[in-house]
C-alpha cells in the first residue's frame, strides 16, 4: 500500500508518579508535534474510573488541542455514545465544528469506556442494547444535519449551532459488530487492533461489501489502530516490550493503580496462562526499529486494504514517546 497516512490515538496516559495535569499538557505538546510532522488526525479517547488515563471527556479535550493547532484534524476516538444523550453529543460536536471548520472528527463507540457501573451513572437510561445504539446513531446524525424527520422529536427540537458541514463521522469497532452500523449509515470505520488482534481484515472486508453511500461519504473509508513503539535503540525496544507485556496483563486483570517499577516487572515470573495471554497480546502492538516498523505498518495496511494507520504509543518517558512518533514520520510522511 503506497502513500500510507499516519494518525495518532492519544489516551492521555498518566505516567508513574505523574499527574493528570502533566498528562494533558503532554497531549497539548504532542498534538503540536503531530501537526509539525504531518500526521493526518489526532484522536483522544473516553475512559472512566481508570486512574492511569486522564482522558475522560473528548468533547472538552478536543477544543484544547484544536486551539493549539491550525491544520491537523482533531477528534474523538471515541465518544462512547451509550454513555450520553445523542442530542448533547450533537450540540457538542456541532459547536466544535463551528469553532474549527473541517477539522473535527466525531468517532463513535458502543463500548462503555470502562465498567458498566460507571456507564450507568453517566446515563441511567442506558440499556446497552444494539437497538438503542442504532436509534442514537440516527438521532445524532439527524441533529447534526438539522433534519426534520416526520413523526419524530426532530420536528420540534434542533441542535444548534448548525455547522456549514457536519463533522466527519466514524464508527469504532473492536469486535466487528459495529461494522454493520458503519456500513448501513455510510460512515467511516476504525478497527481497534490494539484491543482485538483477530479478524480485523475480515471486518473491514464485510464493511466494504455492505457499505451504503451517504451524503457525507460516497466510498468506504477504513483506518486501523495499533499500539506501537519505535526506537533506534534495541535495548529500549526490549525494555518497552517487557513492560508493555505486563501493562496489558495488569489492565486486563482490572488493576487501576500505579504500575510496579520496571525492575519489579523485569523480574516477575508468569503462569502458563499469563504467558499464553502475553503471546496473544503481541498481536495488539508492534515494536522495533524504524525499518522493522515500516514493514509492519505496510503489512497491516495491505491486510486491511487501507491507507491510514492510527498509532497509540504509551511510554514512561515522554521524550521516548515523541521520538517514536518522529521516527515513524520519517519513514512515511517526510519521505513521501
Amino acid at each position: 500500500m503506497n502513500n500510507i497516512k499516519l494518525s495518532i490515538l492519544d489516551q492521555s496516559q498518566i505516567r508513574r508518579n505523574g499527574t493528570a495535569r502533566q498528562a494533558l499538557l503532554e497531549s497539548g505538546e504532542l498534538v503540536q508535534l503531530a501537526e509539525k510532522l504531518g500526521y493526518t488526525r489526532y484522536w483522544v479517547s473516553e475512559h472512566h474510573n481508570f486512574k492511569m488515563v486522564a482522558g475522560t471527556a473528548p468533547e472538552i479535550l478536543i477544543p484544547y488541542l484544536a486551539s493549539k493547532t491550525s491544520t491537523i484534524t482533531i477528534g474523538s476516538g471515541g465518544v462512547m455514545l451509550p454513555n450520553h444523550s445523542a442530542f448533547k453529543v450533537a450540540e457538542n460536536f456541532g459547536l466544535l465544528e463551528t469553532l474549527f471548520p473541517k477539522r473535527i472528527d466525531l468517532g463513535i463507540g458502543r463500548a462503555p469506556g470502562g465498567d458498566r457501573v460507571s456507564s450507568h451513572l453517566l446515563n441511567p437510561s442506558n440499556t446497552f442494547s444494539e437497538k438503542e445504539f442504532f436509534q442514537q446513531l440516527i438521532d445524532v446524525r439527524a441533529f447534526l444535519r438539522n433534519e426534520s424527520m416526520p413523526d419524530s422529536v426532530h420536528e420540534k427540537v434542533k441542535s444548534y449551532p448548525c455547522p456549514d458541514e457536519i463533522p466527519n463521522l466514524w464508527i469504532l469497532t473492536s469486535s466487528g459488530g459495529s461494522a454493520q452500523f458503519a456500513a448501513h449509515f455510510g460512515m467511516a470505520l476504525s478497527f481497534a487492533q490494539f484491543i482485538n488482534p483477530d479478524g480485523g481484515p475480515e471486518v473491514a472486508a464485510f464493511y466494504r461489501q455492505n457499505f451504503k453511500p451517504s451524503v457525507e461519504l460516497k466510498q468506504p473509508k477504513v483506518n486501523v489502530g495499533i499500539f506501537a513503539f519505535c526506537s533506534e535503540d534495541e535495548q529500549k525496544i526490549a525494555d518497552w516490550i517487557t513492560e508493555f507485556d505486563y501493562r496489558m496483563l495488569y489492565i486486563e486483570a482490572g488493576a487501576t493503580g500505579e504500575l510496579p517499577s520496571f525492575e519489579e516487572i523485569k523480574n516477575m515470573g508468569y503462569t502458563l496462562q499469563q504467558k499464553a495471554r502475553i503471546a496473544y497480546n503481541k498481536g495488539r502492538y508492534i515494536a522495533g526499529t524504524p525499518e522493522k516498523l515500516k514493514a509492519a505498518i505496510e503489512k497491516i495496511a495491505n491486510e486491511y486494504e487501507t491507507d491510514e494507520i492510527m498509532i497509540a504509543t504509551i511510554t514512561e518517558n515522554f521524550e521516548d514517546r515523541k521520538k517514536s512518533y518522529e521516527l515513524l514520520a520519517k519513514q512515511f510522511i517526510i519521505s513521501s
